[in-house]
């Protein structure tokens, strides 16, 4: 598991004080808008944040030390990090990168149905994607009925489909 996340980058500028604009690649915008430092373009480069706030769905930062235009485009294109341990995550929660890529089983009989791809965010639950051997991608709710197990260290996830899901 990787020790620093990759949240967001830097796309442009936001005023003439040396605010930037970020692309949030989190769950919520207002993650990355709350954060107090952030890694910028390289793990170690520990920035501190000033203020942050969503607008529109994108993140506006006013970071330590960037106080015009020529400074905060200079970072244009930087990618925003976070410790791993300052992401507070509840009890069966888990970090979307640390899911993709696990091999999804049957609860019950133990087959292998194929490999979590990706995760597609709804208003109601997350979707899993999962990519079946014979390179079809099918959906799963990520619901409590539906998925039985995760184990990330084991790299397994355990699901017991609804009636009907997988046929065509």
């Amino acid at each position: 598991m990787k020790e620093y996340i990759e949240t967001g980058k830097i796309v442009t500028t936001h005023g003439v004080r040396g605010e930037v604009k970020a692309e949030p690649w989190c769950d919520e915008p207002a993650f990355l808008a709350g954060r107090k430092r952030l890694h910028l373009g390289t793990v170690g480069n520990l920035v501190e944040v000033e203020s942050g706030r969503v607008h529109k769905g994108m993140v506006l930062l006013k970071l330590r030390g960037v106080d015009s235009v020529e400074a905060g485009a200079a970072l244009r294109g930087k990618v925003l990090y976070v410790h791993r341990d300052e992401i507070p995550l509840g009890e069966g929660e888990h970090l979307i990168q640390d899911i993709i890529g696990l091999q999804v089983f049957d609860a019950d009989s133990g087959e292998r149905y194929g490999e979590l791809c990706d995760v597609t965010h709804t208003g109601a639950n997350d979707v899993y994607h999962i990519r079946f051997p014979d390179g079809k991608e099918r959906l799963i709710p990520a619901i409590p009925q539906v998925i039985v197990k995760i184990d990330v260290m084991g790299g397994r996830m355990d699901i017991r489909p609804l009636e009907g899901l997988f046929e065509e």
